[in-house]
């Protein structure tokens, strides 16, 4: 597949730098696989779309504040975004500065683009490939605190704006629960409370799978052919539960539907994962990392976008 063929126009105008006031007001795009016909909905149609028996697969990550503004100790601002964490005290980074800071390198982290604010102290362990292995210096400081009390949230580029505290709530899914992701499963930020509760009421069965959503996925494509295109692996949790729902779901003739690329590309991966195995069921437990590019599906999920 080339690039080329997925070029599209996409005017500025079109792009929503806040979200509607109710989450299911957005709009949906229905396609009919069969003769290609389209619908325009709200998301709150998606009530009638899915039927009882069917299984809904969520991909249930929180988005964590993982931008940090800061200095290099010898001169010069920075923008740390964490990628992964790897330890309470350890992450890989892009980093943004004029110049790559060297291992070695101490940071004071917190410090706005003004260079005000309470910073933290880190060092700069070294490089892998594109990104930058880091560590909070501080004893007694874990990661996770420091980004809390820090820490943006990590919005989009195209968003194009400042991150703002109501981002802290809608830039989460309502049913976000492990912490790890540095960008939205955004399919999923059109669910809400009573949505999921009439779903529930309506016989919909829910399973949940863990994909900790890394920044590659806002990476340019700068080669011609997207099978060449290399994109940092994301960590996913699809436990037995989830395999069993799966299994149930399709053996009793009702459709498994992943909300978003994030849940497919769990489901495929614990499938693709069974399949090299040559497992003989459909798919098995899956706790490592995966490639964020698919090109070819196993499971036969739906999925909503």
């Amino acid at each position: 597949m080339r690039v080329a063929d997925f070029n599209f126009d996409l005017p500025d105008e079109l792009i929503a730098r806040y979200p509607k006031p109710e989450r299911t007001a957005s709009r949906l795009l229905q396609l009919n696989g069969e003769n290609g016909e389209i619908f325009h909905r709200t998301f709150a149609d998606v009530l009638d779309l899915i039927q009882p028996g069917d299984l809904v697969v969520f991909n249930n990550t929180r988005v964590i504040p993982a931008r940090m503004f800061g200095r290099k100790t010898s001169g010069g601002k920075l923008e740390v975004l964490v990628e992964r964490v790897l330890s309470e005290s350890r992450f890989l980074a892009h980093v943004r500065s004029s110049k790559a800071p060297k291992a070695g390198a101490e940071l004071i982290l917190g410090e706005d683009k003004l260079g005000e604010g309470n910073g933290v102290k880190a060092i700069m362990l070294g490089r892998q490939d594109s990104l930058f292995e880091i560590e909070i210096a501080e004893k007694q400081t874990a990661l996770f605190d420091v980004l809390q009390q820090i820490g943006h949230m990590p919005l989009p580029p195209y968003i194009d704006r400042p991150d703002e505290e109501a981002d802290q709530e809608r830039y989460q899914t309502v049913y976000n629960k492990v912490p790890g992701a540095v960008a939205a499963p955004t399919a999923g930020l059109h669910f809400d409370d009573e949505l999921l509760a009439k779903l529930k009421e309506k016989g919909v069965n829910f399973a949940f799978v863990t994909l900790h959503v890394g920044a590659g996925t806002f990476q340019p494509v700068r080669v011609e052919n997207i099978e060449d295109h290399v994109m940092h692996a994301e960590y996913v949790e699809v436990p037995q539960s989830v395999c069993d729902a799966i299994l149930t779901t399709k053996q009793a003739g009702k459709r498994v539907i992943a909300v978003g690329t994030t849940s497919v590309r769990s489901i495929e991966s614990a499938a693709l994962a069974a399949e090299e195995k040559q497992s003989a069921v459909l798919i098995e437990p899956y706790f490592s990392d995966t490639s964020i590019l698919f090109t070819q599906a196993k499971s036969s999920a739906s999925w909503i976008v």
